[in-house]
């Protein structure tokens, strides 16, 4: 019983820290202006960021992939509409947004 009540305090303290940590991604991404033109379930400017996640879904490669694209900007990706290169934001909030994106479902 001991063990029981240990791995549910675990498993909620978890999901409360999980929850923390969306939410500062969230901040982080509003403070940086990306849902400006993203939304999280649909396009605005550029692609809905669920959307984002499904494409690069099991790609091994695209934490990297967007990465680059979030600091340096492209085009082509999802249309002819520019992204703007974001080289002020430092490369930990950078990894945090691309997390972030990628666990959305």
């Amino acid at each position: 019983m001991k063990q029981r009540v240990f791995s549910l305090a675990i498993g909620l303290m978890l999901a409360v820290g999980a929850a923390a940590a969306d939410e500062a991604t969230l901040t982080l991404a509003k403070k940086s202006n990306c849902l400006t033109c993203h939304g999280i379930d649909n396009k605005i400017v550029g692609p809905g960021w669920k959307d984002v996640a499904k494409k690069y879904s099991g790609d091994t490669a695209a934490p990297a992939k967007l990465a680059t694209k979030i600091k340096a900007g492209g085009k082509g990706a999802w249309g002819e509409i520019p992204m703007p290169p974001n080289p002020a934001l430092k490369d930990d909030d950078v990894k945090a947004l691309v997390k972030y994106i990628l666990e959305l479902k």
